[in-house]
């Protein structure tokens, strides 16, 4: 639950909390003590609420958008530009200020915008 409700910048955002906050409006509720459960698990349990956007499609391609995700968190502490040279992207677009950062630092809008641009270049 708190890796899904994480914001850029926390060590626990990565792919899940992009692609979940992508589609959906998330909110970390509360934490369950594990002396609730019986027999008690060897972890704490969080409760999270997850919205759907309503009547919300993604101003790119779903799959480009999912791509470049999982690529740039593969190598999490490289920059955008190293972590995302197996998408053979053009010279030009990766001069863009947007390569220098690393991927936790992206908030989901920003990889929405980056996957627009690469969706772009590549007409």
């Amino acid at each position: 639950a708190e890796r899904i409700c994480s914001k850029k910048g926390s060590k626990v955002y990565g792919i899940l909390s992009v692609l979940a906050q992508a589609f959906y409006d998330v909110e970390y509720l509360f934490t369950v003590d594990e002396t609730v459960f019986d027999p008690p698990p060897k972890v704490k349990s969080g409760v999270m609420r997850m919205r759907r956007k309503e009547n919300y499609s993604l101003p790119c391609s779903e799959k480009l958008l999912f791509t470049v995700v999982k690529t740039a968190f593969r190598q999490r502490r490289k920059t955008m530009r190293n972590s995302l040279k197996s998408l053979n992207l053009s010279d030009n677009l990766r001069e863009d200020t947007i390569f220098d950062l690393r991927p936790e630092q992206l908030s989901v809008e920003q990889f929405i915008e980056l996957t627009q641009k690469i969706e772009a270049n590549a007409v």
